[in-house]
């Protein structure tokens, strides 16, 4: 009976010692992943915004709040893939001028990687657009090395270097800079009188660009972004390049409630990865080895009682 039972813990010993390290490489990484349903709101200031009103037909200058909305489509989520939709308002609280931009996006990625996958009627503003490299998120267990980051503003992608790490609300962070070149971003109508030109009469079309630089600070573990920062310029230039006006210029930060919320967040997931990564699978393996040490004993202890009787 003993030689059996040491059998017995022998076989399940070697079975959890090799459960082990598929638990930590390939079961562990795939319960990783990007809710399907996620919903979020994240909000930013930026005071001292300055903007080209179209209702009042004149740059104005004003503190901005943004709010940004996501939600995911469970409906699109399939395999790796999952698709968020998001909208970001932005309103002149300073003049009360409600709304002076409402872009929805919708976007599709990779849940385990962040990165873009190029489908489900991707848009930015209800223009289809191609995705590339990083969105909303950075890929589990973050390098201290440069990334591929989707700018919405720009409709493409452009490295985001790291630059350093920082504590944010106790976590410690990678930060990542992206700086984007002029780009230019749209042609749209406007009365030649705004733009200063004064040997026209009536509507002149001209072309809006953009640049800046966004900053990323990344809880590494989790690939989570727990602030952000980002400065925007923004131009109405005629086409030939003789007048230009401001179309928004600003720098918006996440407020503290956000980035108190996202830190939160961030740690929970940490934990999550910890538990699934590190914990469960240590705990298998030692329970593993201590099986098979007992099973070795009891059946090294049952020979040398055989051999004793005889």
């Amino acid at each position: 009976m003993r030689r059996t039972v040491g059998l017995v813990l022998i076989a399940l010993g070697a079975f959890l010692i090799v459960l082990a390290p598929l638990v930590r490489f390939q079961v562990g990484p795939k319960l990783i992943a990007a809710p399907a349903d996620y919903y979020g709101i994240s909000e930013l200031t930026a005071p001292g915004a300055r903007y080209f009103s179209i209702g009042d037909l004149k740059v104005m200058t004003g503190d901005a709040d943004i709010t940004v909305t996501m939600r995911g489509d469970v409906s699109q989520a399939q395999g790796d893939r999952v698709v968020w939709d998001e909208v970001m308002a932005v309103n002149d609280v300073t003049n009360d001028n409600p709304l002076i931009s409402l872009v929805p996006r919708r976007s599709a990625f990779n849940k385990y990687t962040g990165e873009a996958v190029d489908c489900c009627a991707a848009n930015i503003d209800k223009k289809p657009v191609k995705l590339e490299g990083q969105v909303y998120l950075f890929p589990f267990d973050v390098q201290k090395k440069t990334y591929r980051v989707f700018n919405a503003t720009a409709g493409k992608a452009f490295d985001a270097r790291f630059t350093g790490e920082e504590n944010v609300n106790g976590v410690r962070a990678y930060r990542f800079e992206q700086d984007v070149p002029k780009t230019k971003t749209e042609t749209r109508t406007v009365p030649a009188s705004i733009m200063g030109v004064t040997d026209t009469t009536g509507d002149i079309q001209v072309d809006r660009y953009y640049s800046g630089r966004n900053t990323f600070w990344v809880e590494p573990t989790t690939g989570s972004p727990v602030k952000q920062e980002q400065e925007r310029h923004e131009v109405l230039t005629t086409q030939d390049g003789a007048h230009s006006i401001t179309a928004f210029d600003a720098t918006a930060r996440m407020t503290p409630k956000t980035v108190d919320a996202l830190v939160k967040k961030a740690l929970d997931g940490r934990s999550q990865i910890t538990l699934l990564k590190v914990t469960i699978p240590l705990v298998v393996l030692i329970v593993g080895v201590v099986m098979l040490a007992a099973g070795i004993l009891m059946v090294v202890a049952g020979r040398g009682r055989r051999v004793r009787t005889r």
